[in-house]
């Protein structure tokens, strides 16, 4: 008869369950630590501890959460909970970003729906409305964090369009006009006709396209070098309706330039043997290639910097476009394309 020996094992017993079944477990531990107001328990434990803050950038009341919110908040979470389990106080205040066009734009849909505009109700009532918006998608991705079980006083966040913190933004302005920091002046942004204010970086999409790109000779007339007398600055653009627009050429001086003398070109090449060029060493085989040059002689290298105080002729020079064009350091100019000038 064979020996049992599980009398003779200690095996320790638990209670846990041989499935996790967290759908189920985690709408409870959530609850639990909603009912037993864990975030208060813990603020009161920390008291005169080690401030730990972590300013949160909020998300835009807009939307249900995606895997960004979700990454973003838990990383955050985990922070404030490794602090405060080495000792410090680590409160956590969640906020919302309530302004902004992507809201307006979702508002405005149902007066689109209509042939309407923003413009066809009161500005109170176009505001109201995206008041309310905002608010209800506060309320759905609060209720989302908390399930993701993220601990901060939810009960308490700040957002953007409370009277409070719009009345505080007034404020700091008034200090910034009072200390003499608010000025007038130009700037370029990007400006959305239809909302008629400025975007953001991040509230444009581009779109893919092909475009023409064309290779131009700017003609150097005050060289700051012997080498560049004679020779011209060849920039690259895939916007050559710009080129009216021309006022000067940008150089990095971290870049090596180099005066390129063609010696032979392809049959459809638009370049001349014997002329000379400026371009940027890195780009000068991609280049000569994309211009149809095909044997080519280096007669001169330089660093970017010695460029200072060149100036070319405009291309479309004796068509009312007589006026110098300055060769400008610019830390902007990258050798991954092009030439190593670009014109500005």
């Amino acid at each position: 008869m064979p020996t049992d020996y599980r009398p003779t094992v200690f095996l320790p017993k638990t209670d846990f369950p041989m499935r996790g079944g967290l759908p189920q477990l985690e709408p409870k531990l959530v609850q639990r630590w909603q009912t037993m107001r864990l975030y208060d328990m813990l603020r009161a434990a920390s008291q005169g501890r080690e401030k730990f803050v972590l300013h949160d950038g909020p998300p835009y009341a807009n939307g249900d959460l995606h895997l960004g919110h979700a990454l973003n908040k838990i990383l955050k979470d985990v922070i404030n909970r490794a602090q405060q389990m080495q000792g410090k106080d680590a409160p956590y205040v969640p906020g919302w970003d309530c302004h902004g066009v992507p809201i307006e734009w979702i508002v405005e849909e149902k007066y689109r729906a209509k042939n309407q505009t923003k413009d066809s109700v009161p500005i109170a009532q176009f505001r109201q409305e995206c008041r309310d918006f905002a608010a209800y998608w506060v309320e759905e991705q609060k209720k989302q964090f908390q399930r993701l079980g993220v601990i901060g006083d939810w009960d308490n966040p700040y957002l953007t369009m409370s009277f409070d913190a719009e009345a505080q933004i007034v404020r700091e302005i008034g200090k910034f006009l009072t200390n003499g920091g608010l000025y007038k002046g130009a700037k370029p942004v990007l400006w959305s006709v239809v909302e008629q204010t400025a975007l953001a970086e991040a509230e444009v999409e581009y779109h893919d396209h092909r475009s023409n790109t064309v290779w131009v000779r700017f003609a150097i007339l005050a060289p700051s070098r012997p080498e560049l007398a004679g020779a011209s600055a060849v920039i690259w653009t895939t916007t050559p309706w710009t080129l009216p627009g021309n006022r000067a050429i940008a150089y990095s001086p971290d870049l090596e330039y180099a005066v390129v003398r063609v010696d032979a070109v392809g049959e459809k090449s638009r370049a001349k043997p014997g002329e000379k060029l400026l371009v940027a060493v890195p780009l000068i085989e991609e280049a000569a290639k994309q211009a149809g040059i095909e044997a080519q002689t280096i007669e001169a290298r330089f660093p970017g910097s010695a460029l200072a105080g060149t100036v070319a002729r405009h291309p479309l020079h004796g068509q009312a476009y007589d006026f110098p064009v300055p060769l400008l350091a610019a830390d902007f100019v990258a050798a991954d394309t092009g030439t190593g000038l670009v014109h500005i």
